[in-house]
């Protein structure tokens, strides 16, 4: 399967941090500049994130389009309204596409790693879902090496597609690189990357010592100002400054040299960005075929190598079931 460079990923936006018009005002503008697709998660905004992706998307032509989910968090009070158990998988994903308004998914994704359920009952589970013609392919997201070795012989034996992996991946945030790319690479696996502007820090527009701007995320308390936080220092803020003139320099905004960054990495299939403006769209749509020549990759590398998060053991899933 293929996907679009840039994705259209409506994690916080849909359902919580914009109205509704304004979220069909985003995704018109990603379809109008070729982006075609999309991904969500049942937990998002405790599932209307799906319902307005669903209605955003209504008369679109289904076979043009590449819509992704997730299961894992909880979407319910009950002790069995999470995780990846067999029960949880099989109600899931008959949620989603009802909120989503179609009959499958392309891909249907794990959350998070469960460490409460037997893999293999969640790869037979998964296997259930894509024989039900309910979804195509199956991929994960956040699991480390070490999981998603052991998930792929499985999903082999099964005879389904387990295809991807979504991470969080950007110039600050770079686990991802020492473990589990060598082994996505090995295995045929390819990234689709979440937070690549580090929710909006690489754009350049948080200066240390200044407050925040006006409708910003890091003002969002609702959701949004809480994931950004751990960006907010004086010292990362600074040192992002230092990428401004480096993208002036490539001819691209701050948020396109992020974007197109992690491009660069060939395991990198798609890059997912969110907005709460239509003009944000198009203009993060543009780092699409983007290439960085050597010598801007090791001036990026130079600025902010002191910052720079590449811990492998950053990746992890919550130990029981939330």
């Amino acid at each position: 399967m293929l996907v679009s460079e840039i994705s259209y990923g409506n994690w916080i936006t849909h359902g919580s941090q914009v109205e509704e018009d304004a979220a069909v005002a985003c995704v018109r503008a990603a379809l109008d500049v070729g982006i075609t697709t999309f991904d969500t998660a049942d937990v998002y905004a405790g599932g209307r994130a799906e319902e307005v992706l669903g209605r955003a998307l209504k008369g679109e032509r289904r076979a043009g389009l590449e819509i992704f989910t997730k299961v894992f968090w909880p979407t319910g009070p009950g002790r069995n309204d999470r995780g990846l158990s067999r029960k949880h998988i099989l109600e899931s994903i008959d949620g989603s596409l009802r909120r989503l308004q179609t009959d499958y998914v392309d891909l249907y994704q794990a959350h998070r790693f469960d460490y409460a359920t037997p893999l293999e009952e969640t790869m037979e589970a998964f296997a259930d879902v894509v024989r039900a013609g309910k979804a195509l392919y199956i991929g994960v997201s956040e699991w480390r090496a070490e999981q998603i070795r052991a998930a792929a012989p499985l999903a082999k034996e099964l005879k389904i597609q387990l295809v991807s992996n979504q991470p969080q991946y950007s110039m600050l945030w770079r686990v991802i690189e020492a473990e589990v790319i060598p082994a996505c690479e090995e295995l045929g696996i390819g990234q689709v990357v979440f937070s690549p502007i580090a929710q909006g820090v690489l754009t350049g527009k948080y200066r240390p010592g200044q407050p925040p701007p006006a409708g910003s995320r890091a003002t969002d308390e609702k959701s949004g100002a809480a994931f950004i936080s751990r960006w907010m220092s004086d010292e990362v803020l600074g040192t992002v400054q230092k990428l401004v003139p480096i993208a002036e320099q490539a001819g691209l905004t701050p948020a396109q040299l992020a974007l197109a960054w992690v491009l660069q990495n060939p395991n990198v299939s798609s890059a997912i960005i969110g907005a709460t403006r239509p003009e944000q769209v198009r203009e993060n749509a543009k780092a699409a075929g983007v290439r960085l020549d050597p010598g801007l990759l090791k001036a990026i590398d130079e600025v902010l190598d002191p910052i720079v998060e590449r811990d492998p053991a950053r990746t992890e899933s919550p130990a029981q079931r939330p």
